[in-house]
């Protein structure tokens, strides 16, 4: 029974915490943005805004180049983004 009892623990414990993954900065939405920890109204609208004059991102060091963003932020948003290559048409 205490068996039991763990092993319900360990599966009630799974289903309460959601998995996260990273947000895509190529895809996302001004509100997916939003909600990553460190990304305000600004900082995603630039990320956005950044996107559609360059096109999309290649890899997460160029948000570098973003207003708003240096080499420090960026570090500390890898673990919370990334990029998902665009699949090539067939």
């Amino acid at each position: 029974m205490n068996k039991l009892y763990k092993g319900l623990l360990v599966l009630a414990g799974l289903i309460a915490f959601p998995v996260f993954a990273a947000v895509d900065i190529n895809t996302a939405t001004q509100s997916e943005l939003e909600v990553v920890k460190g990304l305000g109204p600004a900082k995603a609208k630039a990320i956005i805004t950044y996107r559609e004059t360059n096109g999309n991102f290649k890899h997460l060091d160029e948000l570098d180049n973003v207003k708003g963003f240096g080499k420090a932020s960026v570090e500390k948003l890898k673990g919370e983004l990334s990029v998902v290559p665009k699949k090539a048409k067939k």
